[in-house]
């Protein structure tokens, strides 16, 4: 855990990707590969955190808002990341994860 203030926003992002992570149950996919997009999903609602910690404005903004703009450019560049294979696992998260919203809000 980070500061108490990344909670509200923490939970929200949680909330906010909830439906995401049970549609991937309902296409019935592998264990393994929903837990590798609900990791990248741990590790890009960190980096959101961190972008709120380092840009202070951006607690204004809503976090569906927020999610949406980060995964509009593929998702972030990693902050720390171990290997090429993770950054292109989570790119491939946050593909996924455009696609979905997009399709939600039509």
């Amino acid at each position: 855990m980070g500061f108490e203030k990344d909670l509200p926003p923490g939970e929200k992002m949680v909330t906010y990707f909830r439906p995401f992570l049970e549609h991937l149950v309902r296409l019935e996919l592998s264990r393994k590969t929903i837990r590798k997009h609900a990791d990248n999903l741990w590790i890009l609602g960190g980096e959101i955190i961190r972008d709120l910690n380092e840009t202070p404005s951006l607690r204004k903004v809503p976090v569906e808002e927020l999610v949406f703009n980060v995964l509009e450019e593929g998702g972030p560049l990693l902050y720390h990341c171990d290997s090429e294979e993770q950054q292109r696992s989570f790119e491939s998260t946050c593909r996924k994860f455009r696609r979905f919203l997009e399709q939600q809000r039509r």
